[in-house]
């Protein structure tokens, strides 16, 4: 198990015995987690397929709705929010699948937060340019 504290600290040593095994991993998991890209060009036009790298493989359903977030589709590169906002701006096409992922959209003006869909408690967007 990593340890994201130095013992050497005293305070963070205390707020490390207190921090429960469980309430460890999930801090661990928000700082080491990112965003999986994968890229598709074609002459002018740029498709992204990006999602939080944790649910690559996993399948959701809501209704009549399913996703599958296929690992040949999604998985590519590891890159955090600035990257993905960099790829968002030359992509003509994006495909955009989890909570991290989706919100960063929404908050670079990318996705309007009424049209994401929320499949089995997932986020998904889409982004299609115009030009």
């Amino acid at each position: 198990m990593l340890n994201i504290f130095h013992k050497s600290n005293f305070f963070e040593r205390n707020i490390y015995e207190r921090v429960t095994d469980k309430k460890l991993e999930n801090i661990k998991e928000l700082t080491l987690m990112k965003i999986s890209i994968k890229l598709y060009k074609r002459g002018e036009e740029l498709l992204i397929g990006a999602c939080d790298e944790e649910l690559l493989g996993k399948r959701f359903k809501e209704g009549e709705l399913r996703l599958h977030v296929k690992k040949s589709f999604y998985d590519g590169h590891r890159i955090d929010e600035k990257v993905l906002v960099a790829y968002l701006k030359e992509a003509t096409i994006a495909n955009l699948v989890g909570k991290r992922t989706v919100e960063c959209a929404i908050k670079y003006g990318y996705v309007n937060p009424e049209c994401v869909l929320v499949i089995g408690g997932v986020p998904h967007a889409q982004i299609v340019k115009m030009l």
